[in-house]
């Protein structure tokens, strides 16, 4: 049913894009109310999708463009089971969510994709609690929990599944285990605070490290989201291998902390140059760097600076 799940075209090198902030450029751009943070719960009808094809559609002309691949993310980062529960939705219904989710993007694909701009399909996992804070769970406990949501996407046309804004090592362990369970490729991106580390001091070194050694490096590669790029520059060593699997960036648009954004009352949008000036850094100190999107306070104008910048320096 996948498309490119046995051969993804991000693993043989050239730029991707994917999108930037899509729940709170909804909530603030687009004046959309998402209840608990959850972009899932607009798949249940037509207006709702057409929010989503309206914000996918802000980026998808950009890869095309510039002859860039792009990641397409399923709108699932909440729509996983204690989330759905709290969302009124049952197994059931959570099931039917994430099968539609893929389903738009597969809508999607078709009518964007070219030979130069291929498009993957993303199933994204979001942490159980909150992106923000630590999380309890053990890694058996993670993996048996974030087996549902990844053997739904099994049965669709979902490419991988990534696990997205996990701020502990033994949930990222556990959604990794699962999705080789299912034969699934699996990212796993990391968020860190303002210091760089994970938000239970955890280094980014040793989440990464820790990960790939407890599930023979089974993730395909590793992403940084859901910060400033000057929150985690300073902890990349060129050479190493640990940032070599590094294949991935899409920070937030402001370099505020986690806990000044959680208050924010409105959009944090930054500088789209000055970031596509960070991204053109990144990319030329660490080649392993590939694949670019945004995070938090991020939309389409921040995607056509990063993009432009960094094929400029190519």
């Amino acid at each position: 049913m996948s498309k490119y799940r046995k051969n993804l075209p991000q693993m043989a090198g050239g730029l991707f894009l994917s999108d930037g902030g899509m729940e709170t450029s909804l909530i603030f751009l687009q004046q959309v109310d998402l209840p608990h943070f959850a972009s899932f719960v607009l798949l249940s009808s037509d207006e709702g999708r057409q929010h989503l094809i309206r914000y996918y559609e802000n980026f998808l002309p950009i890869a095309r463009k510039h002859r860039a691949g792009f990641l397409l993310d399923t709108a699932t980062w909440r729509a996983n089971l204690d989330w759905g529960e709290l969302l009124g939705y049952d197994r059931s219904a959570l099931k039917a969510a994430n099968e539609a989710a893929v389903s738009l993007c597969s809508g999607l694909r078709k009518q964007w994709e070219t030979p130069e701009s291929p498009i993957v399909i993303n199933g994204v996992i979001g942490p159980r609690g909150d992106g923000y804070k630590a999380g309890r769970m053990e890694a058996v406990e993670a993996e048996d929990y974030h087996a549902y949501q990844i053997s739904v996407f099994d049965g669709t046309e979902a490419d991988m599944v990534s696990a997205i804004t996990m701020n502990t090592v033994n949930e990222a362990i556990g959604i990794a285990r699962a999705a080789k369970a299912h034969q699934m490729p699996c990212v796993v991106s990391f968020t860190v605070e303002t210091d760089g580390r994970l938000a239970d001091g955890t280094s980014l070194r040793t989440a990464i490290e820790e990960t790939d050694e407890a599930t023979d490096g089974s993730p395909i590669y590793y992403m940084i989201n859901c910060a400033h790029p000057s929150h985690f520059e300073q902890a990349l060593k060129r050479g190493e291998r640990w940032v070599e699997r590094i294949y991935g960036i899409r920070a937030n648009a402001s370099a505020k902390s986690h806990a000044e954004l959680d208050e924010a009352t409105e959009l944090e949008a930054g500088d789209p140059v000055a970031l596509g000036e960070d991204y053109r850094r990144l990319t030329a100190n660490f080649p392993a760097i590939r694949i670019l999107g945004g995070c938090c306070g991020t939309d389409h104008r921040h995607i056509e600076q990063i993009c432009f910048r960094c094929l400029e320096a190519a």
